[in-house]
């Protein structure tokens, strides 16, 4: 997987140096100061330590070539890693991966993917999905082959942890946990913001419920009014015409009362209604004498149009049984007839007599031109003439009846005026008091029109009045309230309840116009807070949901890194065991958790514990206990230099067994072995070389022994770091 590794102006190489890993262990040799450890440390660097003593350094320029007296010194140090990617071992959409760090002599770094400029964390997270974590557990510097046996429990756990793999989750549990107190952040700000919005929402909620109160009282004002000024516009309009029907009257009945009183109030007037009343009885009888004589006379000319008609009916009757042609009954009756309706025709007065004979003459005529040649002329002349006299008969009779209907109504108007004349005899003693009651009638109806004006006036300033209440409430509760449908007849009560609604209303305007304006700039701001208030609460439920969603992402993910660790730290177990063994031919080794300390935060652990303190559970550190054969030991402080060096080897290929990295880089971690342990170490060796790509730094030759490319790092006058290399492969062929 690790295809190559470029250094440029870092430490000893002052110029490019390529080392290539095409084999499954390279060997890395040379004298003591020649720059081997470095190639250790060039790793180091280009995977983001940022501690300066694993580097052997004190500031980031000690990582710069510093020249010399043929190099100069460089002003920037590069190291670049180029793994293959062709298995897709990173999370990488690349073939090959380029992880390149540069660092600059006032401090800062670089670093680069594929050429591309990125953070450290991108480098770690990517690096932690390939299992190459932080903890440098796959690369053992110089000097720390017992690192891990003199780390401290919680750094050996982070130690474990990252052989295992299960940084990833670390990586993704502090970013859970980084959003979380975001989260909690933006949480507090929005409570915050609610706390700070709530006073003012509940202030304009108060407000809005006064405008809601208003339009209440608008609402009942304005139903208030259509009913009062419905009833008093009828109230109103019948009053005035009530009261100018009674002024009418009034002064009519004044004008006769004062005629009246003028009248009898003046002699004059008194004589002249004597010398008229006179006068009126001389009159009647003058009227009644001459009614008389012509109903006299009509009565004679009555009798003799009687006698005369009379006669003639005798000689028609005389002619009528003589022999000649008969005449259709039919012809007859209708002559008849029209002589009646002609005689029904006839008036009083001689011109209308006239105008019905000459009528019945030409009925007459008519009738006989068509049956003349039948009648004698004889006959015809009597006839003619009974029909004369039967028409003025009949005429006679009408006037005499209408003459007498007169001469009745004469009669009835002479004796009203005689007894007129008797009454003005006591006239004179009723004078004074008929003066007396036409000028109390008098008085009486001024005083009926002066009220008549009265009320005139008061409905006139009633009406003014209602039309300024009209003005008021049209300002206060808007067009509605003068919108109102009219009666056409007053509602049957008293005119009390009428004026109560008046009370009731005059209260309304009053408490509206306390009440103030229709504060619909309040409503505005109320809605706006209220959309507001609405969103913070949104968000903060928005928030709520995304804080529960990543405690339990955390908790599953504490979930996952245990049951991962404890299966992890089993499997390890049982390799550290076995290379153990083999190490040491015998005995034993295991890793086991330390018991967990549950103490109060930010507490004195030797003071009490208090119930209300927030508690913090720490995770349990890595014990290691080691038995070796034929010793007791009871700690790791009591073993040798070579023991510790052989107890963090087995540990740490147990770790590499277990979870392989992609390279494992050892930096003289054989310096303390004997000659047989060496060889065990070589076995080893092998046997991891088989899951993990394996870089040696030694001066051991049965390492060097195992290993398929050797280079070798030498350093001339100049200072500067050179590689010579030898493929095993090649070399035994080219012996041969």
């Amino acid at each position: 997987m690790l295809k190559r590794l470029e250094i440029v102006g870092f430490k000893s190489f002052a110029k490019k140096t390529v080392l290539d890993f095409s084999n499954a262990t390279t060997a890395i040799v040379g004298p003591n100061g020649s720059g081997k450890s470095n190639v250790a440390e060039a790793f180091r660097f280009a995977l983001g330590e940022q501690s300066m003593k694993s580097m052997r350094g004190k500031r980031a320029e000690d990582l710069i070539w510093n020249g010399s007296n043929v190099s100069p010194r460089a002003s920037r140090g590069s190291v670049t890693i180029v793994f293959d990617n062709s298995g897709h071992f990173f999370n990488i959409d690349f073939n090959e991966v380029a992880i390149e760090r540069t660092v600059f002599r006032d401090g800062t770094s670089d670093y680069a993917i594929n050429g591309s400029k990125v953070r450290l964390r991108d480098i770690e997270e990517l690096l932690a999905g390939a299992n190459i974590g932080e903890t440098g557990h796959h690369i053992i510097s110089q000097g720390e082959a017992d690192r891990i046996l003199l780390a401290s429990p919680r750094e050996r756990r982070e130690m474990l942890e990252d052989a295992l793999g299960l940084k990833i989750y670390e990586f993704k549990k502090q970013e859970a946990e980084k959003k979380l107190e975001k989260t909690d952040a933006n949480i507090a700000q929005v409570e915050s913001l609610r706390r700070e919005l709530a006073p003012h929402l509940r202030f304009l909620e108060s407000q809005v419920k006064k405008l809601e109160r208003t339009d209440a009282l608008r609402a009942d004002l304005a139903a208030l009014c259509q009913t009062y000024f419905a009833i008093e516009d009828a109230f109103l309009s019948k009053g005035k015409e009530q009261t100018q029907f009674e002024k009418r009257g009034a002064s009519e009945r004044l004008a006769i009362v004062s005629a009246e009183l003028d009248r009898v109030a003046d002699p004059k007037l008194a004589d002249k209604e004597t010398i008229e009343r006179a006068e009126a009885l001389r009159k009647a009888e003058s009227d009644v004498s001459v009614l008389s004589s012509e109903r006299a006379a009509l009565s004679r000319e009555m009798g003799r149009v009687e006698g005369a008609l009379v006669e003639v009916k005798r000689r028609a009757q005389a002619i009528a049984r003589e022999p000649y042609a008969k005449v259709p009954r039919e012809e007859i009756v209708a002559l008849r007839d029209e002589s009646e309706r002609q005689a029904e025709r006839a008036g009083m007065t001689v011109e209308s007599i006239g105008a019905a004979l000459e009528a019945v003459r030409t009925a007459i005529k008519s009738f006989f031109l068509r049956h003349g040649a039948s009648q004698s002329d004889v006959f015809s002349d009597e006839e003619e003439s009974a029909l004369k006299l039967e028409a003025e008969r009949d005429s006679l009779n009408n006037k005499y009846t209408e003459i007498s209907e007169s001469l009745e109504r004469a009669e009835a108007a002479r004796a009203r005026v005689r007894d007129a004349m008797v009454a003005v005899e006591e006239t004179d003693r009723e004078v004074r008091r008929r003066i007396l009651d036409s000028a109390q009638a008098k008085a009486r109806e001024e005083t009926e029109i002066a009220r008549a004006e009265a009320r005139e006036f008061e409905f006139s300033m009633l009406s003014e009045t209602l039309e300024r209440d009209k003005a008021e409430v049209l300002a206060l509760a808007g067009p509605a309230a003068v919108s109102y449908r009219p009666v056409a007849e007053l509602p049957p009560e008293e005119r009390k309840v009428q004026e109560e609604r008046k009370k009731s209303l005059e209260r309304l305007k009053i408490r509206l116009e306390e009440a103030g304006g229709t504060g619909e700039e309040i409503r505005q701001e109320h809605k706006e807070v209220s959309a507001r208030e609405t969103f913070l609460a949104r968000e903060l439920e928005d928030l709520s949901r995304s804080a529960a969603a990543l405690k339990a992402l955390i908790d599953d993910l504490d979930t996952e890194l245990t049951k991962h660790f404890s299966e992890g730290l089993s499997k390890v177990n049982a390799s550290f065991s076995e290379y153990f063994a083999l190490m040491f031919g015998g005995g034993g080794a295991r890793l086991a958790l330390e018991e967990p300390e549950v103490e109060a935060e930010g507490g004195d652990p030797e003071e009490p514990y208090d119930e209300g303190m927030e508690v913090e559970k720490i995770r349990p550190g890595i014990e290691i206990a080691v038995n070796l054969p034929k010793k007791k030991i009871r700690s790791l402080m009591q073993l040798s230099g070579g023991e510790r060096a052989l107890t963090s080897i087995a540990l740490i290929f147990a770790m590499s067994q277990v979870n392989p990295p992609p390279f494992l880089i050892l930096d003289e971690t054989d310096a303390a072995l004997d000659e047989a342990n060496s060889r065990r170490y070589g076995d080893m060796i092998e046997n991891l070389a088989r899951k993990s790509q394996l870089i040696v730094i030694t001066h051991n030759r049965e390492t060097m022994s195992r290993t398929n490319i050797l280079y070798g790092v030498t350093m001339g006058n100049d200072g500067v770091s050179k590689l010579l290399s030898v493929k095993f492969d090649e070399a035994v062929a080219v012996a041969k």
